[in-house]
């Protein structure tokens, strides 16, 4: 991580999940990092809690492209 980048991270929200409402404790925490999955459109980022997507990992995997299979 460069400095830059720790900058950005300290100055990012908390990631908020799109279906649920949960918000992760910070943007930098190894278990929201490992957890939790990120959907970048563009300049978006739209985060789901761990729990949401395992209880929708179909419906994820169904929009992946093809590529990842």
């Amino acid at each position: 991580m460069t400095a830059s980048d720790a900058v950005a991270a300290a100055e990012a929200p908390s990631p908020v999940c799109a279906v649920c409402g949960a918000v992760a404790t910070s943007p930098d925490d190894p278990v929201v990092l490992t957890t939790w999955a990120r959907e970048r459109d563009g300049e978006r980022d739209t985060w789901t809690c761990a729990d949401c997507s395992r209880r929708h990992a179909r419906d994820i995997e169904g929009k992946l492209d093809v590529q990842w299979w």
